[in-house]
C-alpha cells in the first residue's frame, strides 16, 4: 500500500493497479501497529522544522507492529563522502538522460533536476529561523533561503531546489518563475514554469540522532548511500 501527498502520482499508481491513497506523512490514516514494514524515501527532507521532521519519524513508527521495520532515506549534506563523489555530482549538464527527459517533457526526480540561470538567485521566502549550523553550513543572509545550483555541493542545510517543468501549463493562481528552454528551432523554444521546492539536507548523524531520540524504536543500521543518509529502524 502506497501513499503520497500528490493526487496525480497516486492516480498513476491506480492506473497501474497498485493500492495507493493521498495523505500527509504527519497523519497517515492507517491503524497503529498494523504494518510489518514501512518505507520513507525522499520525504522527510521536505519538512521545514526539526519538530516536524521528528514528528514524521514518530508517525512512521506508530504504523509498525512490534518487531516491524522501517527504512528511511533523506538527502545528505555530504555529497562527497570518504573521497567519493555522489552520483548526483557526477551527472554533468547535457547528459543523455537529461536531454531525454527535457525532450519528453517530464519533470525529473528529487536528485535529477535541471539547471537554470536563476539557480544562484535568492528566494523571497522567509527562513523559518530553525537553522542547524552543524557540519559547516553557512548562515543564510537576510532571513532568505538560498536557491541551490544543481549538480553542485551544498553550502546550506536549508535551501530551495529549482524544479523545471518542461512544457507545463500553470494556473492563474500559481506564482512561478519562468525560464527560456533552449531548443533546436525558434518554434521549439518556450517558457516553462520553475517551482522552488524546500529541502533540509541532513548532516552525518543527524537522521540517526533524531531516530534515537524516540524510545519506541531501535536503530538497526545507519549508512550512507549515493548522497543519502539512510536508517533502518525496528519497532520495540
Amino acid at each position: 500500500v502506497g501513499c503520497d501527498r500528490s493526487k496525480n502520482l497516486v492516480d498513476i499508481c491506480g492506473e497501474k493497479h497498485f493500492q495507493a491513497f493521498v495523505c500527509d506523512a504527519l497523519s497517515v490514516p492507517i491503524r497503529s501497529g498494523s504494518c510489518d514494514a514501512c518505507i520513507s524515501i525522499a520525504v522527510i527532507h521536505h519538512f521545514s522544522t526539526a519538530e516536524r521532521r521528528l514528528a514524521t519519524i514518530r508517525e512512521l513508527a506508530r504504523l509498525l507492529r512490534p518487531g516491524g521495520t522501517a527504512l528511511i532515506y533523506v538527502w545528505a549534506m555530504e555529497q562527497e563522502y570518504k573521497n567519493q563523489r555522489s552520483k548526483y555530482l557526477k551527472e554533468k549538464n547535457g547528459s543523455k538522460n537529461k536531454e531525454k527527459e527535457m525532450n519528453t517533457g517530464t519533470a525529473q526526480s528529487d536528485q535529477g533536476l535541471h539547471n537554470s540561470s536563476q539557480d544562484s538567485a535568492w528566494s523571497d521566502q522567509l527562513h523559518n529561523g530553525l537553522k542547524d549550523e552543524s557540519c559547516g553550513a553557512k548562515p543564510v543572509a537576510d532571513f532568505r533561503l538560498p536557491v541551490h545550483t544543481n549538480r553542485t555541493s551544498f553550502h546550506s542545510q536549508d535551501l530551495l531546489v529549482p524544479w523545471h517543468l518542461k512544457g507545463g501549463t500553470k494556473k492563474k493562481e500559481e506564482s512561478v518563475d519562468t525560464v527560456l528552454v533552449p531548443g533546436g528551432s525558434k518554434e521549439s523554444q518556450e517558457l516553462s514554469p520553475v517551482f522552488h521546492r524546500y529541502y533540509h539536507v541532513f548532516c552525518e548523524g543527524e537522521l540517526e540522532a533524531a531516530c534515537r531520540s524516540l524510545d519506541c524504536v531501535r536503530v538497526q543500521k545507519s549508512y550512507y548511500d549515493q548522497g543519502n543518509w539512510c536508517v533502518i529502524l525496528e519497532k520495540l
